[in-house]
């Protein structure tokens, strides 16, 4: 196997089985490989709502059937892997769903809104493709290489965010089918509906993971915090090409910074590169 996922209560017996029988097999002439997985990965348990491990004597037991009837199947999907760290336990908490499922909404009326329109032509700017949408492939890809589910969907809870802001041009329809498919493996029934209306006769999961345009995913700013003794004191928008002085310069400039720091001289400027200059008094 090239990935194996298992809990690590069962870490001791699955292993000790499962490369005994490997290593006997090949010392017997039949099999050609002496380990049988490339990779392994723990995932971590869902608690019951009080923290302990779910057990029926606890009655702590969540009945996953229950949510999917009341939810769907893909916001239950979506909710597990948003909760935490794939390798932590967590313990289980059914208010965070209902962000999950107001996520979900609004990526399906953006959907069906944006097919309604494929046939225009999208008014994508100058800048051509949607830059944004570029990026987040590139770190949904990553994360999920990386088994980071949570931050993945928080990647495209933010690309959702931006898609939805006044100023976002209109998804080309390459760039919305790119869309779709960082979506699918996440929330596939959903996914497919909208690969569906879209006009494709295909499994999205057959379809190639779309690329993205390295050119595009280039940060021009970035966003430069003021701090005084540790709190934020303001922030703003500032190339990437900027020097620590420059940094440091614009803080002491800032009108808020000014007002904080009034007459008195820092003690120590603390610059950590492209996050934030801390001013200390």
């Amino acid at each position: 196997m090239d990935l194996y996922v298992i809990g690590a209560e069962h870490t001791v017996l699955h292993l000790l089985y499962a490369r005994f029988i490997t290593k006997f097999l090949y010392d017997e002439g039949y099999l050609g490989f002496t380990e049988p997985f490339s990779k392994l990965r723990h995932q971590g348990l869902i608690m019951g709502m009080d923290g302990h491990k779910m057990s029926k004597s606890k009655g702590n037991v969540v009945n996953p059937d229950e949510l999917v009837l009341k939810f769907g199947a893909d916001v239950m999907r979506v909710h597990l892997m948003f909760m935490g760290p794939f390798e932590d336990a967590h313990p289980w908490d059914e208010k965070g769903i209902l962000g999950v499922e107001r996520f979900l909404s609004r990526v399906w009326n953006y959907g069906i809104a944006r097919t309604a329109k494929l046939g225009a032509a999208p008014a994508t700017g100058p800048e051509g493709p949607f830059a944004p949408l570029h990026r987040t492939v590139k770190k949904v890809g990553e994360d999920i290489e990386g088994f980071k589910f949570n931050t993945a969907i928080s990647t495209l809870m933010i690309l959702m965010n931006e898609l939805e802001s006044k100023d976002a041009p209109e998804l080309s329809a390459s760039d919305f089918a790119a869309f779709i498919k960082i979506l699918n493996p996440f929330a596939p029934h959903l996914a497919q509906e909208l690969w569906s209306l879209a006009g494709n006769a295909s499994y999205l999961d057959f379809e190639p993971w779309p690329q993205y345009d390295p050119a595009l995913i280039e940060e021009k700013n970035f966003t430069l915090v003021f701090q005084v003794n540790g709190k934020v004191r303001d922030s703003v928008s500032a190339p990437v090409s900027l020097t620590e002085d420059a940094a440091k310069t614009l803080a002491l400039e800032n009108e808020k910074f000014k007002g904080t720091i009034g007459t008195q001289t820092p003690k120590k400027i603390i610059y950590v590169d492209k996050k934030l200059v801390n001013i200390v008094l």
